[in-house]
């Protein structure tokens, strides 16, 4: 009884090729990424509080350290986890310590940055393990492309370590080079999987309905922003209507999103699954960036002009967002399926990108500047439903 009770409860985990293509998202995986709406919220709330270029290049580093966290553990449960007793301890494990990342990540890049250190460790060398438990059951096709992974999350596990004894300034400095190492040895691995006549990666219908939940919790922080702003601030008309037009950015980025790369899958190599998963980090950077302006935007709706640090935070963020949304539709395969559609789009979004940044520069009152990127965004989607309703096979561009 007792054996067979724990052969079912603690099964070893999906070995490399054994991909689910139409699996659906799980309760667990919904539950897990709760818990990043809380740290993605303390990172940002950091950056409301400090709007600089300073500010910004400390979220900027932050926040990829939380993104490549998440999308471990993401890839290791679509690839490798089940529904059993194992899969779920480990997923709790894993939620244990990021509550207790969130409470250090609003300092991290200053008073709280050693303790950060010590807990993402942590947090690295538990996904680590699971990682060297899918390698212990590969089989010789895919062995060597798990080493090359593993030894990667070795570097950054010891590079997180040393930087428990730097300087601030020094710990973001090796912070950034880690994820900078983490991210080519990942398109490292991408690329020698290729040669491989299995796949170890692939854009299910599950995973990119995860990315998809990743970035409607990073809209949830326009969402904070705009509240958190109105909250802090005399609710004046002027305040009050600043705040809806920043949150209608929000709404504008929603819809561009889904409607333009949203629950459409990548083309299915491993190069470009992998070059997909790397361009929605500054997409969804940018957004939970825009955020943090909302606050400052609020704050000074009565002024005669936005503030410069106010200004560019928006304007850059909504420019990022823009032309990293590009990039990620440029490796669907309704990319090359329907180019008479999406590379005009393409096109309108790096000229929106640009726009954005000139009324960051004029620098305009803040419910006048949000009217303008509302209306910059506007003016793409509109363009993109007017050529859609030109197609023929209009059905077949809707992402199921």
């Amino acid at each position: 009884m007792v054996g067979e009770l724990r052969r079912r409860f603690w099964q070893p985990p999906r070995a490399h090729g054994q991909i689910i293509e139409d699996r659906s998202v799980s309760f667990l995986e919904l539950f897990y990424d709760l818990v990043y709406v809380v740290v993605v919220s303390r990172a940002a709330h950091t950056l409301a509080e400090d709007v600089s270029w300073r500010g910004a290049g400390q979220f900027a580093v932050i926040f990829a350290l939380i993104w490549v966290g998440w999308l471990n553990g993401s890839l290791y449960y679509d690839l490798h986890g089940r529904e059993d007793g194992r899969t779920r301890t480990f997923v709790f494990a894993q939620m244990l310590l990021l509550a207790l990342l969130a409470v250090y990540t609003s300092g991290a890049a200053t008073d709280t940055g050693e303790e950060f250190a010590v807990v993402y460790a942590i947090f690295l060398a538990l996904l680590t393990y699971l990682w060297y438990s899918v390698q212990r059951q590969d089989s010789a096709e895919y062995r060597p492309a798990t080493m090359r992974y593993l030894a990667g999350m070795v570097i950054a596990i010891i590079g997180v370590g040393v930087s428990i004894f730097l300087e601030p300034r020094a710990r973001l400095w090796l912070w950034a080079g880690l994820v900078l190492v983490f991210l080519l040895v990942g398109a490292w691995v991408a690329r020698t999987s290729e040669r491989r006549p299995s796949r170890g990666m692939a854009g299910t219908d599950a995973i990119v309905e995860r990315f998809g939940l990743f970035t409607i919790i990073v809209l949830g922080e326009v969402v904070v922003g705009v509240v958190d702003g109105l909250a802090g601030a005399d609710r004046t008309p002027i305040a009050v209507l600043t705040g809806m037009l920043c949150l209608t950015i929000g709404f504008a980025f929603w819809w561009s999103y889904f409607d333009f790369a949203g629950r459409r899958r990548p083309v299915d190599r491993p190069v470009v699954v992998a070059s997909w998963m790397t361009a929605h980090l500054p997409v969804t950077m940018s957004i939970a960036a825009l955020g943090a302006a909302m606050v400052s935007a609020i704050e000074h709706a009565g002024d005669d002009r936005t503030p410069v640090p106010t200004a560019w935070l928006m304007a850059g963020s909504v420019a990022l967002g823009l032309l990293s949304l590009t990039l990620v539709m440029r490796t669907l395969g309704d990319w090359e399926r329907f180019p008479d559609l999406f590379r005009p789009i393409g096109s309108l979004l790096m000229i929106a990108a640009a726009v954005t940044l000139a009324v960051g520069w004029w620098r305009p009152v803040p419910w006048l500047m949000a009217s303008a990127m509302v209306a910059v965004l506007s003016v793409v989607w509109l363009n993109a439903a007017k050529r859609w309703l030109r197609m023929d096979d209009r059905d077949a561009v809707l992402p199921d």
